[in-house]
């Protein structure tokens, strides 16, 4: 009998040294095991019991700080907080637990690369070189890179910037953009700043003269100036990109999850409602309203949801 059972051992061993399916005794494989294991995100939401969001502190109105130093809020936040009802759901963790965790445009890679953060919804822009690093939801915000100025700094293009001190922020695409093409148009100085809000206050104490980033981002930071008519956003967009939130490379399965949440409040008409709450009304902190009507583009977008990053 020994014998007989190290022979059916071999036998069973031999498929799966060549890559087939081995003996089961005539019993289905346990699919949620493999699940489990197949994907990381999941399986470590569920053992914790704790899903640790990525948010920022002045992207607005995407993800900031508003009233509450401890409570992010914003369009990619509410976007977040329906993944994790999603998540929820998949894992039937009613009291999920969820931390947040800062990230900045310069670590926010890093920290969804190794571990520390789930999920990051901000104002992450999709492009080949990111995609190397971490995989990206469906996007859910198109914009186009130009600049914030002052309304009598003669400043009305990128060809003005001749001379001029530019501020942008750190480890954006706005920043890269405007390094390599500093030559090209001449520019004085470059300065990169660690965030949105350092970027703003330079441009308004007079340390630059244009703050070049995202519309929609310049349109938030000219929101909480004291005088926001004397600031006007100017140019042509020489790059236009694609928002959407970040989790680490190699997990279809959580990306399933989060790409269905974010599916399901488009095609359900909710993402009207969450677009006019944070582009058409007014909003925290100061409840100025940026008017910031719906583009073709994001229509589109919406319409026909996809993790490309044009």
């Amino acid at each position: 009998m020994k014998l007989k059972s190290q022979f059916a051992t071999l036998l069973c061993a031999t498929p799966l040294i060549l890559g087939l399916s081995a003996c089961s005794d005539n019993q289905a494989p346990n699919t949620q095991q493999s699940g489990e294991k197949a994907s990381g995100t999941l399986n470590k939401i569920k053992q914790s019991g704790t899903i640790v969001l990525g948010y920022r502190d002045s992207s607005i109105p995407f993800s900031y700080i508003a009233d509450n130093p401890n409570q992010p809020v914003g369009y990619a936040h509410d976007l977040q907080l329906k993944v994790v009802e999603a998540v929820k759901q998949k894992l039937n963790l009613p009291d999920l637990k969820i931390r947040y965790n800062l990230v900045t445009s310069q670590n926010r890679i890093p920290l969804v690369s190794n571990g520390t953060v789930d999920l990051e919804c901000g104002s992450t822009t999709n492009n080949k070189e990111r995609q190397q690093q971490v995989d990206f939801s469906v996007g859910f915000f198109e914009v186009g890179s130009r600049l914030l100025t002052a309304t009598d700094s003669g400043i009305k293009d990128f060809s003005d910037l001749k001379g001029k001190k530019v501020v942008t922020t750190a480890g954006t695409t706005s920043e890269r953009y405007i390094r390599q093409h500093e030559k090209e148009l001449g520019i004085g100085e470059i300065i990169s700043a660690k965030d949105h809000a350092e970027s703003f206050l330079m441009l308004q104490n007079g340390r630059a003269a244009a703050f070049m980033m995202d519309d929609i981002l310049l349109a938030g930071e000219k929101s909480k100036a004291k005088n926001p008519e004397k600031w006007h956003i100017v140019g042509t967009a020489p790059i236009h990109e694609i928002y959407g939130c970040m989790l680490r490379k190699g997990d279809p399965e959580f990306k399933q999850v989060v790409d269905d949440a974010i599916k399901a409040t488009y095609s359900s008409g909710e993402i009207n409602n969450m677009y006019k709450k944070w582009f058409q009304s007014p909003i925290p902190p100061k409840n100025i309203n940026l008017n910031y009507a719906m583009s073709d583009a994001l229509k589109n977008l919406i319409s026909n949801p996809h993790d490309r990053d044009q």
